[in-house]
């Protein structure tokens, strides 16, 4: 069952509209609509996705108010619950048509552009930065992931910077030093993945196999544990890093304990 929450700052028909005409498309999924409507206040907003978070549910809203459409979307950012937006994109490629922002609500438009170019800017910058590469621009991050090889750095940076984050990510090689800049940036924004040698082991000898056994080392175990052992010692050196644990753990799953502890620090 997946829960979908509808919001409005009116009567939530035209979003629900919307949305039913999208959900015949998928016949076997089995969906209750939650509607929100009358949202015109910042507490209501913080409710609806508190309700969100609880439900495990993502949110499709039609918000016109500029102040409304900005909590929605920060706090949701740092909560991870996905928000779809209907407005937002239709008054933006309108405003592209037509060469002009909207006239009675200028500011909707703006807003509608900065998010869109935050989540660009975010996918670019995550891109740029990936597996260690312009290392010394780091510090423009909003978040810095340490991992050795096959512990899901480039994945999860990915899914991080479609929400919104800039993320860079490091890796971990055995007997290398790490970059000095790491030590001047922020302690909350550094974040190092960890997981168990056999779950590790097994994950590379897939990976060795696909290069056709040509990868040395990389999968026996005594190499793995001996390589997460080292990245374990920097990690210690650095008592503010946060060490998160990814075995067995999904993708989302393991970005809402890294945006849960950021938010926290």
């Amino acid at each position: 069952m997946y829960y979908i929450i509808v919001v409005s700052d009116g009567t939530g028909r035209t979003a629900q509209q919307a949305l039913d005409a999208a959900l015949t498309q998928f016949e076997d999924t089995w969906v209750e609509i939650i509607v929100r409507s009358a949202v015109r206040t910042k507490l209501q907003v913080l409710e609806v996705v508190e309700e969100a978070l609880k439900k495990k549910a993502f949110i499709v809203h039609t918000l016109v108010s500029d102040e409304m459409r900005s909590l929605m979307l920060n706090t949701a950012r740092k909560l991870n619950v996905d928000t779809i937006d209907l407005m937002g994109p239709l008054l933006l490629r309108l405003s592209l048509q037509f060469a002009n922002a909207p006239s009675e609500r200028p500011g909707l438009f703006n807003e509608v552009n900065k998010d869109y170019f935050r989540r660009i800017e975010a996918m670019e910058y995550t891109f740029r930065h990936d597996d260690g590469q312009h290392i010394e621009e780091i510090e423009k991050a909003d978040m810095v992931i340490l991992g050795v090889s096959r512990t899901f750095k480039t994945p999860l940076s990915i899914y991080m910077a479609i929400k919104g984050w800039l993320v860079a990510n490091v890796p971990i090689v055995l007997d290398t030093p790490p970059h000095a800049i790491l030590s001047k940036i922020d302690p909350k924004k550094v974040f190092g993945l960890t997981t168990f040698p056999s779950r590790l082991a097994q994950l590379r000898r897939t990976r060795h196999e696909h290069l056709g056994g040509m990868s040395g080392h990389y999968a026996d175990y005594d190499y793995v544990t001996h390589e997460l052992r080292f990245a374990h010692a920097i990690y210690q050196r650095h008592p503010k890093w946060a060490i998160i644990n990814v075995t067995s753990k999904a993708i989302e799953e393991i970005a809402s304990e890294i945006i849960a502890i950021y938010n926290r620090a």
